[in-house]
C-alpha cells in the first residue's frame, strides 16, 4: 500500500494508491497565522497533529512526503520541541536585512544559484538562530525547512533531500551539500543543520520519497526531458521546466529538481509568483464574489482590452523581478467599474505574471510542452487567458494531483511495482492571443511599482 502527505500552505491532504488510482483518505486546512504585517506562520504542532491523523489512515504503508519547500524552523533536538513558529515561504520579515546584503549578492547566486529574497529559508533561518530561545539551546539546536523536522517527528530522524536544500540559499548547488561560506553570510550554524539525503530510497522507516512539492509535481507531470515544464497554480503560481544542467542566470533560478539514489540528480528552473491563488481568495475576502462559479467566465470583454489591469504583488513581485517592495493594485478603474471588472483583471493579471515568469525561463531554456495543474486549474477564464498569453497549447491533465502523482511514482519505483497510469489529458488552445496585452499589463505594473517607491 503506498500513502501520499501533501503538506501545502494551506493544508494537509493524503491519498492512496489503490487499485492504480489516487484515493482521498485525508484533508485538514490549518491556520494562517498572520502576527504582523509581512509575517506569516504556521504552528508546527497543528500540522504535526494533521501528518499523525493522515497517516493513521493508512497502518503499514510505504510513505511519500512533499513539503512546502522553503518553510523553516527551529526545534531542540533532545526533545524534538520546536523553538519558533514555522515562518513560512511568504514571511517577509527578512526583506530589511537581506536589503542591506547587497554586497555579497553576487556570492550567493554563484553559490547557491538564488538571489537574495526573504522567499528563501536562509535568512529566515538566521533570523530563528539569533532568537534567545534558540540560542539558550547551544548544541541542542536544530534548524531547518518543515519536512526534516517532520521526517524527525514522524519517522525518527531529521534529513532533508537535495531538492529541498536548493531551496535554502545555503547548499551548494556544485556539491549538493551545505556551504561553509553561505552558512557564514546568514549566520546559520552549519552544525545545526540537517544532513542532505537522496529523495528518495529507503530513508528512514517507511518513507520511501521525501521532496519539495513542486518538484513532486513536475515529477508528476512526466517532465524528464530539457524543456518539459509544469505550471501549478496554487497559493502561488510556480513554473518549474526540466534542464539538462544548472543554469544560473538572472530571472528564473536553478532548483534540483530530484535527486534519486544511486543516480545523478535532475536538474530545473524554477519561476515563481508569489500570489496566485492567494490573491484570489483575498478578493472573496473582500466581497468581491462568492463562489468561484460567478468567475468562471465572463461576457465583457478582456479587462486588460478596456484599460483595467490587476497586479497581483500582495506580496511583492517573484520572478524575473524579485522586487519585495512591490505592491498589488488595480489600475484604471472608473465610475463605471464593478466587483466582476475587478475580479476579471484580477484572473488577467495572475495569467499576464505567469506569462511573464515564463518568458524569462524560455530565455535561458526553450520550452517543448507546459502541463497545468493546481486549484485555479479548475478556472476556465483563467486558463484560456493564460494559453493566449504565452501563444502555446496548455495540457491538463485529468489527475488534478500531480504532487500526490510524482510522489506516488517515486515511492512505486523504490519498490518495484508498478506506476499509476498517466491518464487523460485536455488542451487549452490560444484562441485570441495580442502580445499587446503583455504590453499593457507591464505597464501597469511598473506604474505601480514606481508609485510605491514614490
Amino acid at each position: 500500500m503506498i500513502l501520499v502527505l501533501d503538506q501545502g500552505t494551506t493544508s494537509t491532504r493524503a491519498l492512496r494508491l489503490q487499485d492504480d488510482t489516487l484515493v482521498p483518505c485525508f484533508g485538514a486546512e490549518h491556520r494562517q497565522i498572520l502576527p504582523a504585517p509581512g509575517r506569516v506562520e504556521h504552528d508546527p504542532a497543528e500540522i504535526l497533529r494533521n501528518l499523525r491523523a493522515a497517516l493513521d489512515t493508512t497502518p503499514g504503508a510505504e510513505i511519500g512526503l512533499a513539503n512546502q519547500g522553503e518553510s523553516c524552523l527551529g526545534w531542540d533536538d533532545a526533545t524534538g520541541e520546536p523553538v519558533s513558529p514555522i515562518i513560512v515561504w511568504q514571511d517577509l520579515r527578512t526583506a530589511p536585512a537581506l536589503a542591506a546584503m547587497g554586497e555579497v549578492a553576487a556570492e550567493v547566486r554563484a553559490r547557491a544559484g538564488l538571489p537574495l529574497d526573504p522567499y528563501f529559508s536562509a535568512a529566515k533561518l538566521g533570523w530563528i538562530a539569533a532568537r534567545p530561545e534558540a540560542r539558550a539551546l547551544g548544541p541542542r539546536l536544530r534548524l531547518g525547512t518543515t519536512d526534516a523536522w517532520f521526517r524527525r517527528m514522524l519517522f525518527g530522524r531529521a534529513a532533508t533531500d537535495p531538492t529541498t536544500a536548493s531551496r535554502t540559499s545555503l547548499m551548494n548547488l556544485a556539491t549538493l551539500d551545505w556551504d561553509d561560506e553561505l552558512c557564514r553570510i546568514f549566520g546559520v550554524p552549519r552544525w545545526a543543520l540537517p544532513p542532505i539525503e537522496p529523495s528518495t530510497g529507503d530513508l528512514s522507516g517507511a518513507l520511501r520519497a521525501s521532496l519539495t512539492d513542486q518538484q513532486a509535481a513536475l515529477y508528476g507531470h512526466d517532465c524528464r526531458r530539457a524543456g518539459e515544464a509544469k505550471i501549478t497554480l496554487g497559493t502561488g503560481g510556480f513554473l518549474l521546466a526540466v534542464t539538462d544542467r544548472p543554469v544560473i542566470g538572472a530571472g528564473p533560478v536553478p532548483t534540483v529538481a530530484w535527486a534519486k539514489a544511486g543516480m545523478a540528480p535532475a536538474f530545473a528552473l524554477d519561476a515563481g509568483v508569489t500570489t496566485a491563488a492567494a490573491a484570489v481568495n483575498w478578493a472573496r475576502g473582500l466581497g468581491l464574489f462568492r463562489e468561484h462559479s460567478e468567475i468562471s467566465s465572463f461576457d465583457a470583454a478582456p479587462a486588460i482590452d478596456r484599460g483595467l489591469a490587476f497586479v497581483p504583488a500582495l506580496a511583492g513581485l517573484g520572478c524575473p523581478h524579485w522586487d519585495r517592495d512591490a505592491r498589488a493594485g488595480w489600475s484604471g478603474l472608473t465610475l463605471d467599474t464593478g466587483p466582476r471588472d475587478m475580479m476579471q483583471a484580477l484572473l488577467e493579471g495572475i495569467a499576464f505574471r505567469i506569462a511573464e515568469a515564463a518568458a524569462s525561463v524560455a530565455a535561458q531554456q526553450p520550452l517543448s510542452r507546459i502541463s497545468v495543474d493546481g486549484g485555479l486549474a479548475r478556472n476556465p477564464y483563467l486558463l484560456q487567458v493564460l494559453a493566449d498569453a504565452l501563444d502555446r497549447d496548455l495540457l491538463l491533465p485529468a489527475e488534478v494531483e500531480q504532487t500526490a502523482r510524482g510522489l506516488a511514482l517515486m515511492v512505486a519505483e523504490t519498490l518495484g511495482a508498478p506506476p499509476p497510469p498517466p491518464g487523460q489529458q485536455r488542451r487549452v488552445i490560444p484562441c485570441d492571443p495580442k502580445p499587446e496585452r503583455l504590453a499593457r499589463f507591464a505597464r501597469a505594473r511598473e506604474g505601480l511599482v514606481s508609485a510605491a517607491k514614490g
